[in-house]
Order: structure tokens, then C-alpha cells, then sequence
């Protein structure tokens, strides 16, 4: 056994069975050690970005880590971005990222850069197998460290002589999980107390806050006190629809935020922080309270927010409170003519099957998206939640690995889902059951409307030309069949409801660009 067999066996132990991988010439031990494993469902990426980002999907939905293998500084590098995302969504994933042989790095070759550099700000642990012998403890570090609390990014950084230099056969054990931090009965008591003070409050949460029983019993204890329930903006999952309670985010909007958090006297957060604008805009402010508005921060995302809930309920007395207000599937009648963003919605509301996967970058033209499907089947929903755009694809890839017998249904904004196209491939090779839907509007367009919140004007010809996506227009359907991809145009309601219905009636990648 070698150190690069060791690596592998230690993943397996620890139940990590899936690798999205892009490897290079410092990986080869790997990737062959990884060949002797058929227990390993190795897929490949055709960039980085969509090697991290399908590891994100993938532990969004099976709440355990993927591995994937990146090929040194610049093969990471090319990964940062959905590494963000995925490091917001608190998503466990295990990096591998293959490094020189030690003893060759002082040669200064074409591609050696400071790896840990690179890979600090987007990972909580960060750590070097140099030698053949450390190898399984290094591994079991960066396990340990991907499985605490929420879940963290951990990325090892694996010498090419430490995996190809034999090492004394080990059998790696399971690495014992980290005890999740207990609930602090202090400040639960606080969150008790404020509830029943009977002012204006509004719970935030995010994180295993948003599953359906937590749900319900937030929203019972919500209805007894009169308190609104909202989730944060950003979110890594959310079980939401028919038999669900329906929940909210935060507006992206910053005039929006600023109405709704208006009245509020009390904000207590469960895993959530406190609403702050995406960016800066001039004369508005960062901060979405209220002045005097009092802060609880009840639970933090990495304690046990499932603990502190059912804390929380008990402190209250829950024996007179409502049941849980779940809403009854609903079908609004399907639009005609023009095809919108909302008449999308719709049609999704209508023909989305149960237990479906939704991925949502659809940027500007998915934020009516909730309001149309709160009565739609029930089915979970993973967002966008570092801001760095390319993750839609991506994540859909990874959701469908980890739920194959699940339909998985992507939102995608045309200009982002350029930065990481490469994914349809893959969709293509592992015949993932994905249906992508691209909102075709042929610009940037929630870049047109930041030029306006920022107060820069409106757009001239330099402008338009970075804003827009015309001259030429992306042939999205043309796209999908250079990657494997079964594709069709939709320009009306009615041609789109049509595609949707077959789409996830039948097995298998297909996309429908809707032009709006």
C-alpha cells in the first residue's frame, strides 16, 4: 500500500464513496489508487469550478462530505469561487490538491505556487501529507475537520512522493464525529423571554433550522407568540412546499429589507445573522434593523440548532400552542402568450414532481419564484449563497449523484451559467436525471439594475456592451447538444409548459432555454 492507497482507504472508512475530480501529473498515484477502488464513484469535471461546485450540491443533499481532486495551485485556484459558496452553505467537502514531490519544489517548476495561500481564505482546515507515513493521520484531520458542526470545507494538500512512496498497511477506522456544541440555556431563556415581552419579532434561521420538523415547530411557536418566521437570504437547503410551512427569505432588495424589518422591536436568530444589504449602495444603510431594534442570537449555525429548537419549544410551553400551519397544494392556472419569469414559475408549480430537487440560479428572474410555488409538491430547495455566480449547474450536477432517484430541476441565468457550462457534460456522461431551464433574456441583467441602485446612471454604449449578451446571442439549445445535452427553445407559455411537462415525466439531462 502506498500513500496514495492509504488516502483512499481512509475516505472509504469514513463513508466518503463519491470523488469529482479534475487530476493532473501530481495526482497519477491517486487517480490509480482511486482505479483500485470500485467502491469510489469517481466523476470527472471539465473545470474546477464545476468539480467544487457539484461537491457542494452533492453534501447540500446527502448531509455527508464528497471528495474532489484538484490539480495544484492553479487546478484549486480555478475552484475558489464555488469553494465560497460552498464555505457559506457550510457544506462538508474534503479537497485533495495534489502538490510536487517535496524534494522537487526547490526547483521553482512552471507550475508550483503557495497552495496554502490559495486555499485559506475559502477552506476552515488546511493541511500538508508530506511524508507516506502521515498520510492517513493527515486524512483523518481533514475528515475530522469537514464533519464539524454544519460542516466545513477541509482541504489536504497531498506531495506526489507521499503518494507513491509505499507505506506500512494500516486499516483506517472510522474518525469519531466531534460532539456538536450543547444549547446555552442562557441565552435560549433570553429568546423565552423576549417572546413572551409580546413585541414586534421576527425568528431568522437558516441551516437544519430550515428542514420541515423544525419548521413546524418554529411555526408553532411563531403563531402562539405572534412572531414572524423568515429564513436569511442565503440558505443551503430548504424543505419547502405542499404539507410544508411556507417560509419567506429576506429580500434582496435593499428598499424591500428596509420596509419589511421597519416595525421590528426584536430579532432572534437561530444559526442566522443579522440582515445586512448584499452590498453597499450610497445614502442607504448596511444594516437592515430598525435603530434599537435588540439583537438574540440564540443559537449559532455550527451548535446544535435541532437541540435548541426543541429547547426553545419547551421553555415556551407548547402544550395550548396551534398546530403547525402547512399549506395545501395549490395549482394556479397556467399563463398563456408572453413568457415571463412568473408564468415560469407557474408552469413549475403545476408539473414539478414530488420529492424534486430545485437549484436555483436564476438570479433576477427567479426571485418571484417562492410566491408561485409555496403549494407545489414538496421538494427541497439549494440556493446561491456566497454570490459568486457559476455555482447553478454545478450544484445541480452534485444533487443529482447524491439523489439519483430524485428529479432534479435547475434555474439558471443564461450569463452565469456560462462560467460553468462545462457541467452539462458531465450531466451527459453519469446520465444524471437534471431538466435545466436557462432564462434566456440575453444580458446581465441584475447588473442593469445595480448600475441604477448605485446611483451610476443609465447604461451608454461601453456600458451596455459589459451588460449585455447580444452580438451574438448564446444558442443555448446548440450548447446543450455540443455537451450531450438534449435541448428545446421555448418562447411562449404554452410551448413552455408543454417541454416541462415531458421533461419531467422522462429520465435523463435535458434543457429548455426560455427566452424571456
Amino acid at each position: 500500500m502506498n500513500g496514495a492507497d492509504l488516502l483512499c482507504e481512509t475516505l472509504l472508512a469514513n463513508g466518503i464513496d463519491t470523488c469529482f475530480a479534475n487530476p493532473g501529473t501530481s495526482e497519477m498515484h491517486f487517480v490509480a489508487a482511486l482505479d483500485r477502488q470500485p467502491r469510489m464513484r469517481c466523476i470527472l469535471g471539465l473545470f474546477e469550478g464545476v468539480v467544487t461546485g457539484a461537491a457542494d450540491g452533492y453534501g447540500r443533499m446527502a448531509d455527508k462530505p464528497a471528495a474532489t481532486l484538484l490539480h495544484l495551485g492553479p487546478g484549486l485556484a480555478n475552484g475558489l469561487a464555488n469553494l465560497h459558496n460552498a464555505r457559506r452553505a457550510r457544506t462538508p467537502m474534503v479537497n485533495v490538491v495534489g502538490d510536487h514531490a517535496t524534494y522537487h519544489l526547490a526547483h521553482d517548476a512552471p507550475l508550483t505556487s503557495d497552495i496554502d495561500s490559495l486555499a485559506r481564505p475559502m477552506s476552515h482546515w488546511v493541511g500538508r501529507a508530506d511524508t507516506a507515513a502521515s498520510v492517513g493521520r493527515r486524512t483523518e484531520e481533514a475528515i475530522e475537520a469537514a464533519l464539524r458542526g454544519s460542516g466545513q470545507i477541509a482541504t489536504l494538500i497531498l506531495h506526489a512522493d507521499a503518494a507513491w512512496t509505499e507505506t506500512p498497511t494500516q486499516r483506517p477506522v472510522p474518525v469519531p464525529r466531534a460532539a456538536v456544541t450543547l444549547p446555552d440555556r442562557v441565552c435560549i431563556r433570553e429568546a423565552a423571554a423576549a417572546l413572551r415581552i409580546g413585541r414586534q419579532t421576527t425568528i431568522l434561521v437558516t441551516g437544519l433550522a430550515l428542514r420541515a420538523p423544525q419548521l413546524e415547530l418554529l411555526d408553532r411557536i411563531a403563531t402562539k407568540f405572534g412572531a414572524r418566521l423568515m429564513a436569511q437570504q442565503a440558505n443551503g437547503r430548504m424543505q419547502r412546499g405542499a404539507g410544508r410551512v411556507a417560509i419567506d427569505r429576506v429580500p434582496y432588495a435593499i428598499d424591500q429589507a428596509l420596509e419589511l424589518f421597519a416595525t421590528t422591536e426584536q430579532l432572534i436568530l437561530i444559526g442566522a445573522k443579522a440582515p445586512v444589504g448584499f452590498f453597499a449602495y450610497p445614502g442607504k444603510p448596511s444594516s437592515m434593523l430598525p435603530e434599537g431594534c435588540k439583537v438574540i442570537d440564540m443559537v449559532e449555525l455550527e451548535g446544535d440548532m435541532v437541540g435548541a429548537i426543541a429547547a426553545l419549544a419547551d421553555d415556551v410551553g407548547m402544550n395550548a400552542a396551534p398546530p403547525a400551519r402547512l399549506i395545501a397544494r395549490t395549482r394556479p392556472d397556467l399563463p398563456s402568450g408572453q413568457l415571463t419569469p412568473d408564468a415560469i414559475a407557474i408552469a413549475l408549480a403545476h408539473h414539478m414532481p414530488a420529492d424534486a430537487v430545485v437549484c436555483d440560479e436564476s438570479v433576477t428572474s427567479g426571485r418571484n419564484f417562492f410566491r408561485a410555488t409555496h403549494g407545489a409538491e414538496p421538494h427541497d430547495f439549494l440556493q446561491l449563497t456566497g454570490g459568486s455566480i457559476g455555482i447553478g449547474m454545478p450544484l445541480a450536477t452534485g444533487a443529482a449523484v447524491a439523489c439519483p432517484d430524485r428529479k432534479v430541476i435547475g434555474l439558471q441565468a443564461d450569463g452565469s451559467g456560462m462560467y460553468t457550462v462545462q457541467a452539462l457534460w458531465t450531466q451527459a456522461r453519469e446520465a444524471l436525471d437534471v431538466v435545466t431551464i436557462v432564462f434566456a433574456n440575453r444580458r446581465y441583467q441584475i447588473l442593469h439594475g445595480e448600475l441604477k441602485n448605485v446611483g451610476a446612471g443609465e447604461p451608454g454604449e461601453n456600458a451596455r456592451r459589459m451588460l449585455d449578451l447580444d452580438d451574438p446571442h448564446l444558442d443555448w439549445v446548440k450548447i446543450a447538444e455540443g455537451m450531450g445535452v438534449e435541448g428545446a427553445r421555448a418562447d411562449t407559455a404554452e410551448r413552455f409548459s408543454e417541454l416541462l411537462s415531458v421533461a419531467c415525466a422522462r429520465k435523463g439531462p435535458f434543457l429548455i432555454e426560455a427566452v424571456i
